[in-house]
């Protein structure tokens, strides 16, 4: 059987409460943690993302899903991103802190509602789709207690290579208007993320950072990928060479799935990347 408990944290230099959950099998015996991170405009219940938790569990690790504290959706709200100022406040650094706060709180005994006998924290596996992908490369590399990570359509650089005149009316606004084709919002995004991107060049430079990382790596892709393409992966590959690499033929950014997700199974491209992300924690 089994169970699913859901848990907030506070972040302490920003004070938003974001929330998490996880799926496992009560066993009494310690099981490796799989930590999955969406990515933008993403949030940990899109889609399939609940689907990820049964299946994972199934196979034997704790999967645990979270929600970035600014990505604008809101702890006891709609479920969807609802907290537009919020969003546009967000940066590459708040994320890193929160994944940061997270993994903090499954070393410390009470932090979580999860029994300490349940983790096995020695393996500790992150996974994240588009953004949430380059973030978890970058927790990973600052971070020793990551034992492997996999990427789903991760972009494969965060440096905000907007034309210049667009940066320069960006700066000039203060905020620019992204459109959120799914719900029809005009979502901002404040100045701020391109200053704090330049403010953090060591902690933020993936390409920089992706050579000398020592973690097992996963890098999944579609060729059919209409929002990050397909040569992403390989540019990670070409700064990781130890990387394995699959490229799922015929998929889209999402692995064929939407949201909501109705169907009671995943997508068949979604069964595929996580069969082979599962076999490949399941060997490191």
């Amino acid at each position: 059987m089994l169970t699913t408990v859901d848990f907030t944290l506070t972040g302490p230099s920003h004070g938003r409460q974001f929330a998490a959950d996880a799926t496992y099998q009560p066993t009494g015996q310690p099981q490796p943690v799989v930590v999955f991170v969406h990515g933008f405009k993403g949030f940990k219940d899109w889609g399939h993302f609940g689907l990820l938790g049964r299946f994972f569990a199934e196979k034997g690790f704790v999967f645990i899903k979270i929600n970035l504290s600014h990505n604008g959706v809101v702890v006891g709200g709609s479920g969807d991103l609802e907290d537009l100022e919020a969003f546009g406040r967000n940066n590459f650094s708040l994320e890193l802190d929160d994944l940061g706060q997270l993994l903090d709180a499954l070393h410390t005994p009470g932090a979580t509602p999860l029994p300490p006998a349940a983790l096995n924290l020695r393996r500790l596996y992150l996974v994240g789709h588009s953004r949430g992908g380059a973030l978890v490369l970058l927790k990973a590399a600052e971070d020793p207690r990551v034992t492997a990570a996999a990427t789903w359509a991760a972009v494969a650089d965060l440096h905000p290579r907007w034309p210049a005149p667009v940066l320069a009316q960006w700066q000039r606004d203060g905020v620019l208007q992204v459109p959120n084709a799914r719900t029809g919002q005009q979502l901002p995004m404040y100045y701020q993320i391109v200053e704090n991107f330049y403010q953090n060049p060591a902690r933020l430079d993936l390409p920089a950072l992706l050579p000398a990382m020592r973690q097992p790596l996963l890098l999944i892709h579609g060729d059919h990928d209409e929002t990050v393409p397909v040569a992403a992966v390989h540019q990670l590959h070409t700064g990781q060479p130890t990387a394995e690499v699959l490229v799922v033929p015929g998929a889209n950014h999402v692995f064929g799935s939407t949201h909501p997700w109705t169907n009671s199974e995943l997508p068949p491209q979604v069964q595929l990347i996580a069969e082979r992300t599962a076999t490949f924690f399941a060997a490191h």
